[in-house]
């Protein structure tokens, strides 16, 4: 149906019925495949899995007024996190919406109208909101990508996620928000800082020294293994913090890439707070060449 089909093939009961099918064929038409029901009063049209959208479309629709997509499930909306096979996330505001098989409700006593958007007809928690309910709940490398995502394609501020926490200090994940900031704004990461922890990790670990700072086919590279043609990068939490450096760093990737180097980027977080995981994968590059 068109209304389906414009709305990531996602019908209510109520539109079904407002449209003129009759429950007989509602009923039929789930029985034969070409209806599938996904909460109660809302069904997918055909047989494909509901894309991101359409299982938070679901979702909302399912659990009625005052709901909005929120945490991972708004993280996808936003392109912040990958796609993944999970239970769709919504926040109601001051009511029970009551239980749904296939949706995790989050409950609120306070969704400021600032912090809502309307994303093709879904109503979704705004991206500084995102980032911080994803803060809440998810791993510390997830919340990194989403919030380096989120400067990125929506040029995310640091004023923008301290509102956010500001208005409820004590919220989950306000501490990992500010730490992170914290890091990216002078108390952590500095090249020579990397330089120096980098050096310390690959001593202890008994591997071969990097070269540091070196200029190859006409890009400053933090580390490099020559021989195995393996170059390090370790970036903040705001390196990439406009468009233009995101997608300067990814051509330059592709360049080195291209040229036979092998490219891992590693936080400075993942530096210093996993140092035993890091060594574990640079350890496994440097093997696989020999």
């Amino acid at each position: 149906m068109a209304l389906a089909a414009s709305h990531d093939n996602v019908i209510t009961r109520h539109e079904l019925l407002a449209v003129g099918l009759t429950p007989g064929i509602i009923r039929q038409r789930v029985a034969v495949g070409w209806l599938r029901r996904r909460h109660r009063g809302v069904y997918v049209l055909g047989p494909d899995p509901p894309s991101s959208r359409g299982k938070a479309r679901a979702a909302v629709l399912a659990c009625g007024p005052d709901v909005v997509a929120s945490h991972r499930t708004a993280a996808e909306l936003w392109d912040l996190v990958p796609a993944c096979d999970r239970d769709a996330e919504v926040t109601a505001l001051a009511r029970n919406p009551g239980a749904y098989p296939g949706i995790t409700i989050h409950r609120t006593k306070d969704l400021p109208r600032a912090e809502i958007r309307d994303l093709g007809g879904i109503p979704v928690t705004t991206v500084a909101r995102t980032v911080c309910d994803v803060a809440a709940a998810e791993p510390v490398n997830d919340v990194e990508h989403a919030l380096q995502e989120a400067r990125v394609h929506h040029h995310l501020s640091d004023r923008q996620l301290l509102a956010v926490i500001d208005r409820a200090p004590t919220r989950r994940g306000a501490a990992l928000i500010r730490r992170l900031l914290a890091d990216d704004g002078g108390r952590g990461y500095t090249r020579s800082k990397a330089e120096r922890l980098m050096r310390s990790r690959v001593r202890q670990a008994g591997l071969t020294q990097p070269a540091a700072n070196r200029h190859i086919l006409g890009y400053l590279v933090d580390f490099v293994w020559e021989r195995e043609r393996l170059i390090v990068e370790v970036d903040g939490v705001g390196t990439h913090g406009s468009r233009a450096s995101f997608e300067s760093d990814r051509e330059r990737d592709q360049v080195l890439v291209a040229a036979g180097y092998r490219v891992i980027r590693i936080t400075w977080r993942q530096l210093n707070e996993q140092p035993f995981a890091v060594i574990a994968r640079l350890a496994q590059a440097l093997a696989s060449t020999l």
